[in-house]
């Protein structure tokens, strides 16, 4: 994982705040002081996380190392989710890997539903500001995290973006993560689900073939299914393999491009959103 490939040891990731321009670096693994607005908003929900990693590695050192980083950032991403519940904030972490959609996605999903949900948007690339641009072009507030030579981002690059973000109370944030079905499963950034993008051009044994990032979502979104006449792609049998390591998630079939399935996913947004408020004061 990415303790062992050296992506995340002292990499430096980029918070641009494509409203003002303005830029601020970021260590991996820094504690900052998180999402200090100025405001006070204290409540007694219990957020407690559980991450189980169970890696084996020849050198105990090693493993210590990864024990160390993903503490750190579950301790990181608790934080996240906690001042998301205080201000009963829908947080949802898009992963996928590179080209399967998630950007053309929340473009639609942010024209779509601009009159029903306040959209704000966290985008996640390695390198440039290209999606970020699509994204404040269709409408919403974003801030662009680069992650230099990370694969992922991580809880604090999430707090960081935040304190540029600003988002507002009741609203929905979306994590656009780095192109990458491995280590984005490993790093909580605090959010109330993750939700997997898969596009029928990738093959339909993708859920096997990368079990942790399937059994770590929620939902997965079969997206592209305008074009499965044209590939060699069973979606009876994605959604077995899916099944088979997640018997929980649930499966929206969608076209990002064309519309098609769209208001499946739109109402369950709207449901979660409504669940988050309601949980507020429960």
């Amino acid at each position: 994982m990415c303790t062992t490939c050296g992506c995340s040891d002292g990499a430096k990731a980029t918070v641009i705040n494509l409203e003002t321009g303005k830029k601020s670096d970021i260590e991996a693994h820094q504690d900052h002081n998180h999402h200090d607005h100025g405001h006070d908003h204290s409540h007694d929900h219990d957020h407690s996380h559980d991450h189980s990693h169970d890696h084996v590695h020849a050198g105990g050192g090693t493993l210590t190392l990864e024990q160390a980083v993903l503490q750190k950032n579950d301790e990181l991403a608790a934080r996240n989710r906690a001042w998301f519940a205080g201000r009963e904030i829908l947080a949802l972490n898009l992963v996928s890997s590179p080209g399967a959609g998630k950007t053309t996605l929340l473009e639609r999903t942010i024209v779509d539903r601009k009159d029903a949900e306040s959209f704000f948007v966290v985008e996640g690339d390695q390198a440039t500001a290209n999606d970020g641009e699509r994204i404040k072009a269709a409408g919403a507030p974003v801030v662009q995290v680069n992650t230099g030579t990370g694969c992922h981002l991580e809880a604090d690059m999430v707090a960081r973006g935040l304190q540029e973000l600003k988002p507002g109370i009741g609203s929905v944030v979306m994590i656009e993560n780095v192109g990458n079905l491995v280590c984005p499963a490993l790093f909580d950034l605090g959010e109330q689900a993750k939700v997997v993008i898969l596009s029928v051009t990738e093959g339909d044994d993708k859920p096997v073939k990368y079990p942790h990032m399937f059994q770590s979502a929620e939902i997965m979104i079969l997206n592209k299914i305008d074009l499965l006449e044209h590939v060699d792609f069973d979606v009876e049998k994605c959604i077995e393999n899916a099944k088979a390591v997640n018997p929980s998630i649930t499966v929206f079939q969608l076209s990002a491009r064309t519309g098609e399935g769209l208001d499946a996913w739109y109402q369950w947004v709207a449901d979660a959103r409504r669940s988050v408020k309601e949980s507020a004061f429960a």
